[in-house]
């Protein structure tokens, strides 16, 4: 048996903070109390005036995608090993079928790639296209391998976006199964067409690509794909929203009662669209990806909407391309492959903008960063919560320990970081995933290929409210 005693620290869940120690056995938690006593042999963790709380996890990356003609520099290996290192200890990634690929087919070469994993991962699975075998395998997915979740491309047209008819098709397959739809918003149809606008008016370098992706054309997106997840009764989630015009549409169906749930990216809370005017082409290119980097006033909106509670959790797109290839849209901006990092950085990132402002609370970053992702994806309190039970994926938070952030020292393989020469106060001092200390000080200890594949059950309470209402609301043909 290994058993590590977290000694002195506080505390912390979604729902409250108090003093505890904290004592894991055989990667879960055994007891949460005060003044717990080590057992034989057992590995003494100091948490004197700091926070214990439970692993980040992170609803949104991309490890070893293949996209636009080349390979993310982070594999699951590197990509894991350097969320440890940020206080992460889970992710969902996503598995992303070709036009035409069996849903199967590509589920399988992820899982294979995955296996390098150092940290717990599941997979969101795209819908790239429709036919009666993408219906099959999806319920495949849900009901044998623990996939409780589809991602929806309204962007990226004659590649992987969805029209209407598939988003309408997979939606209903998804309210059938118990699946949760997710939607990248944005309108494919006018950034294919601003794209080409753009360049004809001889804007070829980065700073086309915000030109080409205004505001409102997530706007728009966000607003459709809520308006046929409201027709058809489905809950929808809405990842990487950048701007007003997106949070207020998500907003606005939260106060018609529709269940709708907005994931916003640390980068886009901190990052602005000034990047994208960089002189040198690589520090501008190394900021591309979609949505771009909005003006400034856009990023007070995103954390109004975390503090209402209408945005729900944060996450990364962490997607690292290098210099060299994002050069390949040198002359042309709408060929730099789209990604940037942010793995290793979010939860130090959320923190110092986020607590360290009067914007959240510790209870409510705990939320944005685990909790209420563990919740919408049937993970809690499994992940999410440090409770009796629950896995021993915990990090101890150091909140006057500080740190500037650098692509010279982070962990991630990806040659540029997004938040360079930001100094955080608020780090993680160890990490604990499967009970394993994996981060201690500066020291990484990740392990290759220990990271195991979470099934997510269907069927969130979501669900079952959402059945039960429109039960109750159903209206009837009138006899005559």
């Amino acid at each position: 048996m290994s058993n590590i005693l977290i000694r002195g620290g506080t505390v912390v869940n979604a729902d409250q903070a108090f003093q505890a120690d904290v004592l894991t056995q055989d990667g879960k938690i055994i007891a949460v109390g005060p003044n717990l006593q080590a057992p034989a042999g057992a590995t003494v963790v100091d948490a004197g005036g700091q926070y214990v709380m439970p692993g980040g996890i992170d609803p949104h990356t991309h490890m070893q995608l293949p996209f636009m003609g080349t390979t993310t520099m982070d594999d699951f290996y590197t990509g894991t090993a350097a969320s440890l290192a940020g206080g992460t200890t889970s992710i969902i990634d996503f598995v992303i079928p070709n036009p035409q690929q069996p849903l199967m087919e590509a589920y399988q070469t992820w899982r294979g790639w995955a296996e390098k994993s150092a940290a717990d991962y599941g997979f969101h699975v795209a819908i790239t296209w429709w036919d009666e075998s993408v219906k099959r395998d999806m319920g495949t997915l849900v009901q044998q391998e623990g996939v409780n979740s589809f991602k929806h491309f309204m962007a990226y047209k004659n590649a992987i976006m969805c029209d209407d008819e598939t988003l309408v098709n997979s939606f209903k397959r998804a309210l059938e199964l118990g699946a949760m739809p997710t939607v990248h918003a944005e309108n494919g149809e006018l950034v294919y067409l601003l794209q080409q606008e753009v360049a004809k008016r001889g804007i070829t370098g980065p700073e086309g690509h915000p030109l080409s992706r205004p505001p409102t054309v997530e706007g728009e997106a966000a607003n459709r794909a809520i308006a046929i997840a409201e027709v058809l009764n489905v809950p929808i989630y809405v990842v990487h929203v950048s701007c007003i015009e997106s949070a207020e549409a998500i907003a606005r169906a939260r106060a018609r009662g529709q269940r709708v749930y907005g994931e916003v990216l640390a980068g886009h809370l901190t990052v602005d669209d000034s990047v994208y005017r960089h002189p040198d082409f690589a520090i501008a290119a190394a900021h591309v990806m979609s949505p771009p980097f909005r003006p400034k006033a856009h990023q007070e909106a995103l954390w109004r909407g975390l503090q209402s509670g209408s945005l729900h959790t944060t996450a990364t797109d962490h997607c690292t391309f290098c210099a060299a290839q994002k050069a390949a849209g040198k002359d042309n901006f709408a060929k730099i492959p789209n990604g940037c990092g942010g793995v290793e950085e979010r939860m130090a990132v959320v923190w110092d903008e986020g607590v360290n402002t009067g914007r959240l609370t510790p209870s409510e970053f705990v939320a944005v960063t685990s909790a209420n992702t563990a919740k919408l994806f049937n993970l809690y309190p499994n992940k999410g919560s440090v409770s009796v039970g629950a896995d021993a994926d915990i990090v101890v938070w150091d909140p006057a320990g500080t740190k500037t952030l650098s692509a010279k020292t982070q962990f991630s393989k990806g040659d540029y970081n997004i938040f360079e020469g930001r100094t955080v106060t608020g780090i993680p001092s160890h990490t604990l995933s499967q009970g394993k200390l994996v981060f201690v000080q500066g020291d990484l200890r990740a392990e290759r290929g220990v990271g195991r594949y979470v099934k997510r059950p269907a069927f969130n309470a979501n669900f079952t409210a959402s059945k039960l209402r429109a039960d109750v609301m159903a209206v009837g043909a009138v006899k005559r």
